[in-house]
């Protein structure tokens, strides 16, 4: 996991329902809204390289 030093902070525009549903997410989780966000952008990137990886052995 990276430490503090290795994160980049930026400016993220968020709709507000979509703000309020992932800060309840992230106590329902037990994380801070900033963890909950990391986490879900972690698991997509995983979700999508699984799914790269999938279509190139499916193309072979």
């Amino acid at each position: 996991m990276a430490t503090d030093k290795e994160k980049k902070a930026f400016v993220l525009r968020i709709s507000h329902n979509l703000l309020k549903e992932i800060e309840q997410w992230a106590a329902d989780e037990f994380r801070s809204t900033n963890g909950q966000i990391e986490y879900l952008l972690n698991e997509a990137i995983k979700l999508k390289r699984k799914r790269s990886s999938k279509n190139v052995t499916e193309k072979e």
